[in-house]
């Protein structure tokens, strides 16, 4: 679970470090807005590179946001033309339950799953209900041993759209068991119901918190335990078939307790279909049993490569995940990862190299949530100390710490036109921030959001979850 932070006093402060910029507290040098706020005009250039992203799952349109943070590197980047303006757009009506999932955008319209195990399309115009999709009653919160959502818990980790055959993939949890479902984007009606748990499974210990990932035909999502670690639980990674056909691929992690994986993000995929997964914290102190791990698991879900910290076991004693964040493709064979520790590594895609195997490593925050975003050489980390930006060096495998925006709790960011936009899920406010300086370009208040709550973007527009509605901003000319 993610600590309380004291809210910091919000003076913008610029000071210059051994070549680092770090900016004390959001800059508040435009006014707020809600649903019907003001607009802020500021105009901002980019100051990245707008080299080519891997491919959004599915071959989605460049407007599009089909899969958690846009593609399956997990970039969170949407390359749009610099925009001069922001304008709080609609506000949805108010949704059937909580929603923890990314929001996606597809055709024009947008997606999301609510705790109460619906699925909604809105308009993306207008906000407005295109059709709902109840899948069930959701398990009450209070019946399980432990926990951090409620009252009830149905859909948690953001769905996932195919866009060649229109067809957006959940996981529901109702009566003990999880379920997944394909739905067509355009009416809502049910194409596929699988169950969703392996064999020796354990339902009442177990979440899916992980976002879906679809790559090699397949459907992929994660199980950790419940937050307060309670009962016996262990890190599964679950495979099913689009079409429906086949056994269930899966990958137990070999622990006695322990190792869940749960990282809002979910999975990073290379371009052989290989998944990049990350553990939690298991129970043991003696044998290394993959916890505090990355794995490299095969389209097939068999464990070809690992990496962990040669600290695995006081991370172990003191419930450091290191998988509090998913792994990220940042380079050709290189991998980017940070978790409760605020360490950051970067990985040999090819060699992860077992314990201690880490190319490069170098402490970066307090503590990191949520999921990355990366716009070539850059990478967002949002942690509870702040947003922090690193430049990573592929030709020798470094990154240096270029920009900390501090004074907030970062959920986490994505990048628009040169704009980083990131959540303070102290003050449920959604910042656009300048990604070449840190600049505070845009502030809106959010009213009340959820953990790890990430914006997403289509079609001109940026769009954040609130606890029970979307909402939409505008990118003007």
């Amino acid at each position: 679970m993610r600590r309380s932070v004291a809210a910091a006093v919000l003076v913008a402060v610029l000071l210059v470090v051994a070549g680092s910029v770090y900016i004390v507290g959001p800059q508040l040098t435009k006014g707020t807005g809600g649903s019907s706020g003001p607009t802020t005009s500021v105009s901002v250039s980019s100051g990245l590179s707008t080299s080519a992203q891997s491919a959004t799952s599915g071959g989605a349109s460049a407007q599009d946001w089909t899969t958690y943070h846009a593609d399956n590197s997990r970039t969170g980047y949407l390359p749009v033309s610099n925009f001069t303006t922001v304008t709080a757009g609609w506000t949805s009506p108010a949704l059937d339950g909580d929603i923890y999932g990314e929001p996606l955008v597809f055709r024009g319209d947008v997606f999301v799953a609510t705790e109460n195990n619906s699925v909604y399309a809105l308009d993306g115009t207008t906000g407005s209900i295109l059709w709902q999709r109840n899948l069930g009653p959701p398990v009450v919160a209070n019946t399980l041993p432990c926990g951090d959502i409620g009252p009830v818990t149905g859909i948690t980790g953001t769905p996932v759209i195919d866009p060649s055959t229109g067809t957006i993939y959940v996981v529901t949890f109702s009566e003990m068991h999880h379920t997944m479902w394909g739905l067509n984007v355009s009416t809502g009606s049910v194409v596929l119901q699988r169950a969703a748990d392996p064999p020796g499974f354990n339902d009442s210990t177990e979440q899916q918190r992980t976002a879906l990932t679809l790559a090699n035909g397949v459907v992929y999502f994660g199980y950790g335990g419940l937050a307060g670690d309670c009962g016996i639980y262990t890190g599964w990674v679950v495979g099913l078939t689009e079409n429906g056909t086949g056994p269930i691929l899966y990958y137990r992690l070999p622990s006695e307790n322990g190792g869940g994986i749960w990282a809002t993000s979910g999975f990073a995929v290379d371009q052989s279909g290989n998944l990049y997964v990350a553990t939690g914290n298991t129970a043991s102190t003696t044998t290394y049993d993959f916890g505090e791990a990355v794995l490299k698991l095969s389209p097939k879900l068999s464990m070809e490569q690992y990496f962990a910290p040669t600290n695995w076991v006081i991370m172990n004693q003191d419930d450091a995940d290191i998988d509090s964040v998913g792994p990220a493709i940042v380079g050709p064979n290189l991998l980017f990862q940070i978790g409760k520790p605020g360490v950051g590594f970067l990985l040999n895609s090819s060699q992860l190299g077992g314990i201690g195997g880490q190319a490069f490593e170098s402490n970066v925050c307090d503590e990191a949530f949520g999921g990355t975003a990366f716009v070539n050489p850059d990478v967002f980390v949002p942690c509870i100390n702040g947003l922090f930006k690193l430049d990573v060096t592929i030709a020798n495998d470094t990154f240096s710490t270029a920009l900390v925006v501090s004074g907030l709790d970062a959920g986490p960011p994505i990048v628009t036109g040169g704009v980083v936009w990131t959540v303070d899920t102290n003050t449920a406010t959604l910042y656009g921030l300048s990604a070449a300086t840190g600049w505070q370009a845009h502030t809106f208040s959010l009213g009340s959001v959820v953990h790890f709550t990430t914006p997403a973007a289509g079609d001109g527009q940026v769009f954040v979850a609130t606890r029970n509605k979307v909402v939409s901003f505008v990118l003007g000319a």
